[in-house]
């Protein structure tokens, strides 16, 4: 019984708590309601049996233990007979559907535009992703107690300000979507390649934003949600490649392409084709079919590096961004040459925006290394090594570096 609760826990508590959260309009209330619910389970499943709907009974286990805490309460204080009342009335059946939409509205709950785009996404790998403080708080590089103090801040300004816990009406939608694509890709981005540690790649966090990205592609079919899932799809099916047995950082000319997950890629680039068709779709559309040029070819060597610099002009003039110029240059130097790279990212780093961005420094030190100037390489790869924790791109670096 045990692990059959261990197993429920695991893939359906985000769920259960989603639809508590809805029920109850309280987040830390519903998480203490859900696991009493567990705990009873524990106790009587063996004695009465399983329940057909395992989870429905859950959530109304624990909607029930939440009404009696706030019975409690309400001896003591007046104010809560009114909540009592609200809760006890509402006794609808909970269905597979309504659960599914009760974590798309947790989604754009998580990401209301009044809270802070740090508060989103800590709120989110919290609550929606079901990751502890601990490991959240090693996201951001932050300490436990100060991330914590930031969950709470977010969960207090929904209640207080009364923010609606649903998805956003088609007017809204547009601006209300762009945050929950942000917030789903900055944890599949933390999944893919980890901001600091020893691992190079979290494939529970990818795999996660991947599943939230599903998501919010069935339950509301949009162009740009149709890139977004399409473009972690072709990023993440190279996984396998991206280090080597002792856990050292490969390049895209040194993977083994056949480790990438060719049916990723096919459900990829079936998806970044049907998103094409749409006049709706935006940036993450367009790096999708990026990465599915590299995926496309079968040798480093066969990559259309034309038509990547091609995406990338359509990208940079559409949505202007530093990194994406950057990500530009590198296809400029694989087109033209190192020098033509080296004078892209002079260009485009000229008010200085970029040097604390070690990928910056690590692209500069490739280009020189190639053009043979080894002191400016030299420079280019210490000065990157002092701007990353993560400790395979620092092995990685310090390698480039030893072999000058």
């Amino acid at each position: 019984m045990q692990s059959l609760l261990d197993q429920l826990y695991q893939q359906q508590s985000r769920q259960i708590l989603a639809t508590l959260i809805r029920l109850l309009g309280d987040f830390d209330l519903a998480e203490e309601a859900m696991h009493e619910a567990f705990a009873i389970a524990l106790q009587k499943w063996p004695i009465d049996g399983v329940p057909d709907n395992p989870r429905s009974w859950l959530i109304s286990t624990a909607r029930f233990k939440a009404i009696d805490q706030i019975r409690r309460q309400a001896r003591f204080d007046n104010g809560f007979d009114t909540v009592v009342e609200q809760l006890a009335a509402t006794d609808e059946e909970v269905d597979s559907n309504a659960i599914e939409d009760d974590q798309l509205r947790l989604i754009f709950t998580c990401c209301h535009p009044a809270l802070s785009p740090e508060a989103q996404l800590a709120l989110t790998l919290r609550e929606v992703c079901g990751l502890t403080t601990e490991q959240v708080a090693h996201a951001f590089l932050q300490k436990p107690t100060t991330l914590a103090q930031r969950i709470v801040r977010a969960k207090n300004k929904i209640r207080d300000a009364g923010i609606p816990y649903e998805v956003p009406e088609a007017a809204q939608l547009p601006e209300r979507l762009q945050a929950v694509l942000q917030v789903i890709y900055l944890v599949f981005n933390e999944g893919y390649s980890a901001s600091s540690g020893n691992q190079l790649v979290q494939h529970d966090l990818a795999g996660e934003a991947i599943r939230l990205g599903r998501l919010l592609w069935q339950l509301l079919p949009h162009a740009e949600v149709q890139g977004l899932l399409a473009l972690m799809l072709l990023q993440d099916s190279r996984r396998e490649a991206r280090t080597n047995p002792q856990g050292q950082l490969l390049t895209l000319e040194q993977q083994d392409r056949s480790l990438w997950d060719q049916a990723q890629i096919e459900e990829g680039c079936t998806l970044l084709w049907q998103a094409l068709q749409s006049n709706d779709y935006g940036h993450y559309t367009l790096q999708a079919a990026i990465a599915a040029v590299h995926a496309e070819a079968k040798q480093f060597d066969e990559t259309d590096w034309a038509q990547i610099l091609g995406l990338y002009d359509v990208l940079v003039q559409r949505y202007p961004s530093p990194v994406i110029a950057l990500n530009r240059a590198v296809a400029v130097a694989m087109l033209e040459g190192p020098e033509a790279g080296l004078k892209s990212i002079e260009y485009l780093n000229a008010s200085g925006e970029l040097d604390n961005y070690h990928l910056l420094h690590a692209a500069k030190a490739d280009f020189y290394r190639q053009l043979k100037h080894h002191d400016k390489a030299r420079a280019a790869y210490q000065q990157a090594l002092q701007l990353t924790t993560q400790q395979p791109e620092r092995a990685f670096l310090q390698a480039r570096l030893d072999a000058l």
